[in-house]
C-alpha cells in the first residue's frame, strides 16, 4: 500500500520541526551556562560569539581550503578502507586459512587506541598522509567484519539450488552473495564514515598538516581562542552530519536502482 505523498511530507516536516525544537533547547541551555553560570569566554563562549566566529571563518578562503583538503584526505582513507575491507571479507569468507591469518591483525587494530596509530604513523609517514592512514585503519575492520558476516549469512538453500543448476560463479556473486551482504555493507559504511571523520580530524589535530581542519582546531587551542575553537568544532559536526546524510542517500539510491 502506497502512502500519499502529502502524508510523507507531513511526517518529514514534523520530524524536522522536532529536531529544530530540540536543537533550540540545547542552544538555550548552552547560552544560559555561558552567560549566567560560567561567565568566562575563555572557558565557554556564548552562542552569538561562536556564531560570529564561525561567520568570520566562513568568510576566509583558508577555511574552505582547509575543509576541502580535510575532506579529500579523510574520504581517501575511508574509500581505501572500504575497498580493502570488502576484498578482505571475500578472501577470509572463502579461504579459512586467510581468515586465520588476518583475524589476529583485525583484533589488534580494533583494540589499539586511535592515538597510538596516529603517533606511530607520524614516525612512518608525512603529516599530510597520517589522516588518510588513520581513517583507513578505522574503517577497515568495520567493513571487513560486517561484509564477512553478510557473506556467511547467505541462505544455504539458495547456494544449494545454485550448485544444483550449475550457476556460474559470477552469477552467484551478483545474484546471491552481493544481495545477502548488501545490508551489512550499508550498515558498515554508514557507521564507518562517522568514525573515519572523527579519527581523521583527531589525526590532523595531532600532526597538524597544512590546510586542515585539525590544524585550525590546534591553533585555536594554542592561542586560547575559545570562540574559534568552538566554531571549528561546530564546522566539524555539521560536515560530519552532511557527509553521513549524503552517503545514506547515495546508498539508498543504489539499493533502489538494484531493486532491493
Amino acid at each position: 500500500m502506497l502512502i500519499p505523498e502529502d502524508k510523507v511530507m507531513a511526517v518529514q516536516m514534523k520530524k524536522t520541526l522536532k529536531y529544530i525544537f530540540i536543537a533550540a533547547i540545547w542552544l538555550g541551555i548552552w547560552q544560559v551556562l555561558a552567560s549566567a553560570v560560567v561567565k568566562e569566554e575563555i572557558l565557554l563562549p556564548d552562542v552569538p560569539r561562536v556564531a560570529s566566529a564561525l561567520y568570520e571563518l566562513a568568510g576566509k578562503s583558508g577555511f574552505w581550503k582547509s575543509v576541502l583538503y580535510s575532506l579529500v584526505r579523510i574520504t581517501a582513507g575511508f574509500s581505501a578502507g572500504t575497498l580493502a575491507g570488502i576484498v578482505l571479507a571475500a578472501l577470509t569468507s572463502f579461504f579459512p586459512a586467510v581468515r586465520t591469518f588476518f583475524s589476529p591483525v583485525m583484533s589488534i587494530i580494533k583494540a589499539t587506541p586511535v592515538a597510538s596509530f596516529i603517533i606511530l604513523a607520524l614516525v612512518w609517514l608525512k603529516s599530510g598522509n597520517v589522516p588518510v592512514f588513520t581513517s583507513f585503519l578505522i574503517v577497515l575492520p568495520v567493513v571487513w567484519a560486517n561484509v564477512a558476516t553478510g557473506i556467511s549469512s547467505t541462505d544455504a538453500a539458495l547456494l544449494e539450488m545454485a550448485h544444483a543448476f550449475r550457476m556460474k560463479p559470477g552469477k552467484m556473486l551478483t545474484k546471491i552473495y552481493i544481495p545477502s551482504a548488501r545490508p551489512y555493507f550499508s550498515a558498515a559504511v554508514k557507521t564507518g564514515i562517522g568514525m573515519a571523520w572523527k579519527a581523521g580530524i583527531a589525526a590532523e589535530v595531532i600532526c597538524t598538516p597544512l590546510n586542515s581542519i585539525g590544524g585550525g582546531i590546534y591553533n585555536s587551542k594554542v592561542y586560547l581562542d575559545t570562540p574559534s575553537l568552538f566554531a571549528w568544532t561546530v564546522a566539524v559536526v555539521v560536515l560530519s552530519i552532511v557527509l553521513e546524510k549524503l552517503l545514506v542517500l547515495l546508498i539508498d539510491f543504489g539499493e533502489r536502482r538494484s531493486g532491493t
